[in-house]
């Protein structure tokens, strides 16, 4: 919640606004009160979207749709007006999370909570089907907890049965993962009733066990296990066997085979014909999600005062920081600004504030955005982290040391020791301090699967430089704010397909599939199978999990006579036996591998075999690239901390780039919300030091991949940093 700002309306349609709720690139959502006293969530759309004859068209369906709608655990409309410049609609205000926050920020429900939880659903889809209505649109996002039941919302692609959908025939309308197979093929035929009971087993699913029933990563991969394959069942069997009963029932993949919403709530509550449902009782959640509701309703009470002006950054002064027992001898001068590297005593956070120098003409009220860098600074993983502190330190510097500037930049380091509940309370702390614009990080993938869901429930943008959604088990489909800047392990096949095709063209390759590295091996090895370098051939020969010996394999392998061989696999140990079983066939053709195994481990037991190997790497080496851009970031490196960029540095410095593009996009305002950051970012692209920045544009935050992976080669007993794949040429090889 965030006070109304001074170009916020005081009154719309007869309601008093007293804050913002949240903001995005659609509109603004206001807490309000109507003439009565009601509270209310009042929700405004953009001109520029309403001036779109289609987008109004659906906003008045959904206005129609939820007005209509009374009973007990829905949300309906109150009031609205769908004609207005902006259009608005209101609706009762709750100050519950939705069951997506409670779950991922506090774990999965106990299940006497779930079973009261889903009996509340179904008796509110019940009513829904009751008057020909299917919502489409089952999900945790669209659930809120409150200590009387939970709440539907959000009806804005809900149909009548039998009606025309105001989308393109072949598309896909819903939330991969949640919804129904028949919602997940384009052309699956009606969705009827069923559909929402499908969902409805797939949110209790995932409230009993903090899993997705079918997994998470692209929308694709969702979307065809949803429909080809059995759902994930990890934890549904401690469950109790009626509930169980009821979500397996649901996650039938036939429509007919599925149970009615009536026949779920009879299921769950014993009550065949039920007149009125009663609230559950008061302590059905949870003692964590009741303090996080009464947090809210707190708030709701004591709202902020509206802002007078524009909103002005929170700072510390000199004094402040004095006070702190911090030395002005902390200055470090960069690029002819001095940045402090100030470290707040007790706080866990480092703190960057930059004064330029004077000029002739110099701006001394600019306004300040705040970056979060959220990274394991202190455990195992903490070299990685410090590195992506660094460059995203040089990277604020660098911004507010340059003469045109509409703002400045501050970063805030915030430590989650690589832990996974550190990550979540520290993803609270980052979201509390509320003048944060953007987050960089986590920077490991159990700090990214732990907080980036609550980064995206408040709309946070978050940046992922050295984490793959993919491997951290995360989908930028549902987390609409989670903006991944590194090649996904999916596409690392791309850069060794190049180099065996324009480096040293190979017509026949050989895959030695190791099957210890389980699907990443598979995963490789179709793509080389079904991609093959220089349009030849390749195929695969698997070597046993249980086994060291790769002699075998190695011999069946080269008995195809390739001309190059490609190590599927992840482990150092097993690339060294891999490594020594081909030096010992004398096989002298390209042997290529992938980053998991670029590891001092590999050298010291491979030894000379290694020597030539090609391997895969999404990130730079900043002090070998031969750009102008690498060679001035490693000497403003070099210059600031005495040594050359850390892995993973310079992908840090251009997180900050990307960043500070998206906020250029958005103008010179002081009252931009995450929520615009987060919007923008996939729209901008930034040519970085270490790659260029792109994201495909259409219905996913993807990135895209090319020319975003790097390639080393061991020359010597060391990994020699060739370049971005797209760049090597066949002398530096």
């Amino acid at each position: 919640m965030r006070a109304l700002r001074a170009e916020d309306p005081q009154e719309l349609g007869g309601h008093r606004l007293l804050a913002r709720l949240g903001a995005g690139g659609m509109g603004v959502v206001y807490l309000a009160r109507s003439a009565d006293g009601t509270p209310v969530a009042l929700k405004v759309i953009r001109a520029e979207y309403a001036a779109d004859p289609a987008f109004r068209a659906r906003f008045r369906r959904e206005v129609r749709l939820a007005t209509g709608l009374a009973g007990r655990w829905v949300v309906a409309v109150t009031a609205a007006d769908t004609e207005a410049r902006e259009p608005w609609l209101a609706s009762a205000f709750v100050p519950g999370p939705s069951l997506a926050e409670a779950v991922d920020g506090l774990g999965p429900l106990p299940p006497r909570s779930v079973t009261a939880l889903g009996a509340r659903l179904a008796r509110a889809l019940s009513e829904l089907h009751a008057v020909d209505l299917v919502h489409r649109d089952v999900k945790p996002g669209n659930i809120l907890l409150v200590p009387d039941g939970p709440r539907l919302i959000d009806f804005g692609i809900a149909k009548g049965v039998g009606t025309t959908a105001l989308t393109a025939p072949d598309a896909i309308v819903g939330t991969p993962g949640y919804l129904s197979p028949e919602q997940a093929r384009t052309r699956g035929g009606e969705v009827g009733p069923a559909s929402d009971l499908f969902s409805l087993g797939c949110v209790l699913a995932y409230a009993a066990t903090g899993r997705r029933p079918f997994g998470t990563g692209d929308a694709p991969v969702v979307l065809y296990r949803t429909v080809h394959e059995p759902p994930d069942r990890t934890g549904l069997a401690q469950l109790p066997p009626r509930l169980r009963s009821v979500i397996d029932g649901c996650l039938a993949k036939d429509p007919a085979l599925r149970p009615t919403a009536a026949e779920v709530h009879a299921a769950l509550t014993g009550d065949d014909h039920p007149d009125e449902v009663p609230a559950p009782a008061p302590d059905w959640l949870p003692p964590a999600v009741l303090r996080l509701i009464a947090e809210r309703s707190a708030r709701a009470l004591d709202p902020p005062p509206r802002t007078a002006g524009p909103i002005a950054p929170t700072t510390d002064s000199p004094n402040t920081l004095a006070a702190h027992g911090i030395s002005r001898r902390r200055i470090l001068t960069v690029g002819g600004s001095a940045a402090a590297v100030l470290a707040a005593s007790g706080t866990g956070a480092a703190v960057l504030l930059t004064r330029s120098q004077p000029t002739t003409g110099a701006r001394h009220d600019l306004p300040t955005h705040t970056l979060a860098l959220h990274a394991d600074l202190t455990g195992s993983q903490k070299a990685v982290g410090r590195a992506q502190q660094r460059g995203a330190l040089l990277a604020v510097a660098a911004h507010n040391a340059r003469a045109d500037v509409s703002y400045r930049l501050a970063l805030s380091s915030y430590d989650d020791g690589g832990d996974a509940e550190r990550a979540r309370e520290t993803a609270r702390r980052v979201l509390a301090a509320r003048s944060v614009s953007a987050v960089i990080g986590p920077s490991t993938a159990a700090g990214a699967r732990a907080a980036a869901p609550l980064y995206a429930a408040a709309s946070m943008p978050v940046v992922l430089v050295s984490v793959d959604d993919e491997s951290a088990g995360l989908s930028t489909t549902s987390l609409r704010t989670l903006c991944v800047i590194r090649a996904p392990d999916s596409s690392e096949t791309l850069p060794i397909v190049s180099y065996l095709t324009t480096v040293r063209p190979t017509r026949r390759t050989a895959v030695v599939l190791d099957r210890a590295a389980g699907e990443t091996a598979a995963e490789i090895n179709r793509n080389l199978v079904e991609t093959p370098p220089s349009d030849g051939t390749a195929t695969t020969h698997q070597v046993a999990a249980g086994t060291n010996d790769f002699g075998p394999v190695v011999a069946r392998a080269l008995a195809t006579r390739p001309q190059a061989v490609v190590y599927a696999g992840t482990a150092p140990d097993r690339a060294a036996a891999c490594a020594k079983a081909l030096t010992a066939a004398r096989f002298t053709g390209a042997v290529t591998g992938f980053e998991p195994v670029m590891r001092g481990a590999f050298l010291d037991t491979a030894g000379q075999a290694a020597e030539g190997w090609i391997i895969e790497a999404p990130y730079t080496e900043a002090q070998s690239a031969n750009t102008k851009a690498a060679k001035a970031f490693t000497a403003a490196y070099r210059a600031r901390y005495g040594a050359a960029p850390g892995r993973w540095s310079a992908e840090a410095y251009d997180a900050v780039g990307l960043v500070s593009r998206a906020l250029d996009a958005l103008g010179t305002t002081t009252t931009i919300e995450p929520a615009q950051v987060a919007e923008r970012l996939f729209h901008v692209s930034y040519d970085g030091v270490a790659k260029p920045i792109r994201f495909v544009q259409g219905t996913t935050h993807t990135m895209d991949p090319t020319n975003t992976s790097f390639l080393y080669q061991v020359t010597n007993g060391a990994f020699r940093f060739l370049g971005r794949y797209d760049q090597v040429r066949p002398t530096e090889t």
